[in-house]
């Protein structure tokens, strides 16, 4: 009986032994799994997981059958190709992109992300890929407002975080918070704010659809370009490069300003 006795507690010791040494195995997995970089964790994935709007036309905007495309979604589905990863897109409201971005929902943003120092601080950019300037936007049947000068006071439709926002309220405006372009432009069209302050493109391209019947116009202009580009997390310089690198070689090669011309008929990728 004590031999038997013996030979328990002799099993008991080593089975402890083999956990603990299964249990410090798996630790230093995971270990080696956190340490891994999130340029390595994408390629070996296989994936870049993007964060857009997907109703900001015409960089990130569904088609007449529903599929994602738009400038910003034209280039950043090439700048995955070149990095040898799929294009995974999550579509998200811009008033939460950043947030987005802050809980790892996607790897980085597209979706015309202009270049700020206070976002400098918190984040990483990529080189601009995309220049373009502020225009102020009034009803045809406005006629208090005909420059920046004369928003004091007025209403302004912005999405509150982005720099045109910004620009409005340097001005005197009193923003109305919007969530996204095509709600600025409806407040607008109905006579519910004075003016909205966006962005040059996407307000021609709007007219452009609308035609004649458009219920806006621009009415002055900033000279000053803005210059957006993909923005990350900090602290993960590998992916920055492996994207700077691609956008670099599609602006040598003339692919970006292809893509430019596809949706502006004009480079908007240089100043």
């Amino acid at each position: 009986m004590k031999k038997y006795a013996g030979w328990m507690v002799v099993s008991l010791f080593i089975f402890i032994l083999a956990a603990c040494g299964s249990s410090e195995s798996d630790t230093s997995g995971d270990e080696a799994a956190s340490d891994q970089s999130l340029y390595d964790q994408i390629k070996e994935e296989g994936v870049l997981t993007i964060g857009t709007e997907g109703t900001y036309a015409p960089y990130t905007f569904h088609n007449d059958e529903d599929e994602l495309t738009g400038y910003d979604v034209d280039v950043a589905r090439e700048v995955a190709k070149r990095m040898g990863v799929e294009a995974k897109f999550k579509e998200t409201k811009w008033d939460a992109m950043f947030a987005g971005l802050n809980s790892e929902r996607f790897d980085m943003i597209a979706n015309q992300v202009g270049i700020k120092p206070d976002r400098e601080k918190k984040y990483n950019f990529s080189i601009p890929y995309t220049y373009t300037t502020a225009v102020l936007v009034t009803n045809k049947n406005s006629e208090e407002i005909s420059s920046f000068e004369d928003l004091e006071g007025k209403t302004s439709a912005q999405s509150l975080t982005s720099n045109y926002s910004a620009i409005a309220k340097s001005y005197g405006a009193k923003v109305e918070s919007v969530e996204g372009f095509n709600p600025a432009m409806q407040l607008l069209a109905n006579g519910r704010v004075d003016a909205t302050v966006n962005d040059r493109l996407s307000v021609l391209d709007y007219l452009n659809e609308q035609g004649e019947s458009a219920p806006v116009e621009i009415v002055d202009k900033e000279e000053d370009a803005s210059e957006t580009a993909m923005m990350f997390r900090e602290n993960n310089p590998e992916l920055v490069d492996a994207v700077n690198e691609a956008l670099k070689s599609m602006k040598e090669d003339g692919t970006l300003e292809e893509i430019s011309k596809k949706w502006f008929n004009e480079d908007v990728s240089v100043k």
